[in-house]
């Protein structure tokens, strides 16, 4: 690195990133800094890299640091520089984009230098991007829950996958629940993925009616994990591995292999301690782009959950258009006035 206080070029791959305001506080708690920013994502360079390779991907920015305002930036920025491809994506209100899909590393820190924290990457890639080649199961704990429920339904979320001819790959969200990744064969719609999310859903809800719930109405969930089948909707995206989370302690979203999830708690992984890890073990879902699934089998549990129970489509986003099969989406409590 070299420069002036004001302003450093780093070297990343032959590219040379310029970093304003390498000081600038981000996480006043910690007291990281812009720079202690960047130089996290070089650490873990491969592994955000293989998370968001080729995929369009949203820019969470904190310009001001993480109490300061923040913005979801879809669209490319104009200034983007000419060797970071992008990739156009269509919004379910039917109006497209062109969202930057990072080939390089150089291009994550470029993207930090803007005071991104967070990347969320679409399930697909700039060469497909109606066909997801992931699919994310979200398991989000409700009030009343604690991680170690969370873990619970992650374990018997492995071995329905698994009983379906499936593997999933843990990481932790950053905050207090679990993201599943199941590499998929890129052949179904978004439709379709998100029908198999909410079918493995129901039959984990089955499975634990009294821990697990897929009710879309906050006041119908109680104190269960929540399955929240809707990140799989279109325009909808978790955070990708290793993305830093806009959390006092800077927490991030670490890749964990099964083994690990009993012990493992979200605090363990932050701006400080991911490096080292990462330096020990280096990426622990490195092997997952080697393997690509097919959801006939998932999908055929959907189809009887509508030919033999009666139970079909599920409320989509508020955002979204009416959906063909799409249930009403009135709150039920205001349903019954």
């Amino acid at each position: 690195m070299a420069g002036m206080a004001e302003t450093l070029e780093i070297d990343v791959g032959g590219r040379t990133v310029r970093l304003s305001h390498p000081d600038k506080v981000y996480f006043p708690e910690r007291g990281f800094t812009k720079l202690d920013v960047t130089r996290y994502y070089l650490a873990v360079g491969d592994g955000i890299l293989r998370a968001l390779r080729d995929r369009p991907t949203t820019l969470e920015r904190y310009p001001d640091g993480v109490t300061g305002s923040s913005f979801f930036q879809k669209r490319a920025p104009k200034n983007l520089p000419g060797w970071i491809p992008t990739a156009r994506i269509a919004f379910p209100s039917g109006r497209s984009a062109d969202e930057i899909c990072p080939t390089e590393t150089a291009a994550v820190l470029w993207a930090a230098n803007l005071g991104c924290l967070t990347f969320h990457p679409w399930p697909v890639r700039r060469a497909d991007t109606e066909r997801p080649d992931e699919l994310r199961i979200d398991l989000d704990p409700q009030p009343g829950t604690d991680y170690g429920d969370v873990v619970r339904a992650a374990g018997e979320l492995r071995a329905l996958l698994a009983e379906l001819g499936l593997s999933g790959w843990p990481k932790t969200s950053g905050g207090r629940g679990v993201h599943v990744l199941v590499p998929l064969v890129p052949e179904r719609t978004f439709t379709e993925v998100r029908r198999a999310a909410i079918a493995l859903g129901r039959e984990l809800e089955r499975r634990a009616p009294e821990r697990i719930t897929t009710a879309w109405w906050k006041e119908e969930r109680g104190a269960k994990i929540f399955v929240d089948y809707n990140q799989t909707a279109r325009d909808r995206t978790v955070a990708s591995a290793y993305s830093v989370r806009p959390h006092p302690r800077a927490q991030v979203s670490a890749p964990l292999r099964w083994e690990e999830l009993d012990d493992a708690r979200p605090e363990d992984f932050d701006l400080a301690s991911m490096p080292v890890r990462y330096a020990d073990l280096g990426d622990v879902h490195s092997g997952l782009e080697e393997h690509a699934f097919r959801l006939d089998d998932v999908l055929e549990l959907a189809e009887r959950d509508q030919r033999d129970r009666g139970l079909g489509d599920l409320p989509y986003p508020p955002d979204h258009p009416k959906m063909a099969g799409e249930p009403k989406r009135v709150q039920p409590s205001r349903a019954k006035h």
